[in-house]
C-alpha cells in the first residue's frame, strides 16, 4: 500500500509564488510517475504536471512557463514550485503516483487559494 501526503497550500497573492510537496510512503517500485493534479470548485479534476521516472516532465498548457515540477533523488517526492500565480490557479492541488504496474494513488490535497 502506498500513501501520499501533501504539503505547502496557503493563500497567496496574485503574483506570489508557492512550492508545494508531497511524500510517497509504503512500497514503491521503480518506473512509476509522480505528479499534481487540481480541482477547482465547479470543475473537473486537471492535470498540472507529470513527471516519469527518468522522462521529460509533461505540463498543462495554462501552467507552462510558471510551474515546475521536480523529484528527489529516491523518487518519492515530488514538488511544484509554482510562479506568477493567478486567481484561476486557485484549487485544492492532489498529488498522483502511479506504479509501474498501474495501481494509482492519491494523496488528500491541499488549498492553494490566489487572491488579493
Amino acid at each position: 500500500q502506498v500513501t501520499l501526503a501533501e504539503s505547502g497550500g496557503d493563500l497567496v497573492q496574485p503574483g506570489g509564488s508557492l512550492r508545494l510537496s508531497c511524500v510517497a510512503s509504503g512500497i514503491l517500485s521503480g518506473g512509476n510517475v509522480m505528479g499534481w493534479y487540481r480541482q477547482a470548485p465547479g470543475k473537473e479534476r486537471e492535470m498540472v504536471a507529470r513527471f516519469p521516472t527518468g522522462r521529460t516532465p509533461t505540463y498543462a498548457d495554462s501552467v507552462k512557463g510558471r510551474f515546475n515540477i521536480s523529484r528527489n533523488k529516491n523518487q518519492n517526492m515530488v514538488y511544484l514550485q509554482m510562479n506568477s500565480l493567478n486567481p484561476e490557479d486557485t484549487a485544492v492541488y492532489y498529488c498522483y503516483l502511479r506504479t509501474f504496474f498501474g495501481a494509482e494513488y492519491w494523496g488528500q490535497g491541499t488549498q492553494v487559494t490566489v487572491s488579493s
